[in-house]
């Protein structure tokens, strides 16, 4: 079996045929932490997301120090709901990559998954102490201030993610309500949604905004467009 037709057939959402690529790779080569991975990401996608965690734990058990690999691992146990076991593990990443911001945000955005709004807000704050310039940082510990009831600092966090990414609100705004006004969230998963979650989604919303500057910018952008509120919400 070939490693890129399996991807091929990933990348197509054709997982059975993918799977059975991925099972025949491993019998054949249990060094290679890029079978588990795809293979991980595709049980997540099919559902079967204690295999996927089976996946991960040997990832980890290669490459114990990668901390890309410990974070993903962190993100199959949240979607477990094995939290304070997810929370330890981005907390070691963080531990073991102290420097990076991207530590910070992807556990802060965590952290405001499991309703800890306070620790979400520390941990943006020391993204942004890392990377000053992180617009998407400062939306988002906006929004969880505004969730707090801090409407100064929310109100100041969403300036400063504005003057990053260079907008300016329309003049017809001031005439709208502070609500209308707010960036809109990151995608979140409703309740009856939660099954349908996957790894993948999860980590690329994290690593596609978090990660790359031009990504965060044209996210900030789209947050930032005329937002016109449902006449039934």
């Amino acid at each position: 079996m070939n490693f890129q037709v399996g991807i091929e057939y990933y990348k197509a959402g054709k997982f059975d045929e993918a799977l059975t690529v991925f099972n025949q790779l491993i019998e054949e080569d249990q060094t290679q932490t890029s079978y588990f991975l795809y293979r991980g990401r595709i049980l997540s996608r099919m559902g079967k997301t204690e295999n996927a965690l089976e996946d991960f734990d040997q990832i980890v058990a290669l490459e114990p120090y990668n901390t890309d690999f410990i974070a993903d691992r962190a993100v199959v146990l949240h979607l477990l709901n094995r939290n304070e076991e997810a929370l330890a593990e981005f907390d070691r990443a963080a531990n073991l990559d102290p420097n990076n911001p991207y530590r910070y945000s992807s556990r802060a955005f965590f952290k405001d998954r499991i309703g800890d709004l306070k620790g979400a807000i520390e941990d943006y704050e020391k993204a942004i102490e890392l990377d000053p310039e992180d617009a998407v940082a400062y939306n988002n510990k906006g929004l969880v201030e505004e969730k707090l009831g801090y409407k100064k600092k929310s109100k100041d966090s969403f300036s400063k993610a504005d003057e990053l990414v260079g907008y300016k609100a329309p003049e017809s705004k001031q005439t709208t309500s502070p609500k209308e006004e707010s960036p809109a969230p990151l995608p979140k998963i409703q309740k009856e949604e939660k099954a349908t979650l996957t790894f993948s989604y999860f980590v690329k919303t994290l690593k596609d905004v978090f990660v790359d500057e031009k990504t965060r910018k044209d996210f900030l952008q789209f947050l930032k467009k005329p937002f016109k509120k449902p006449k039934n919400s």
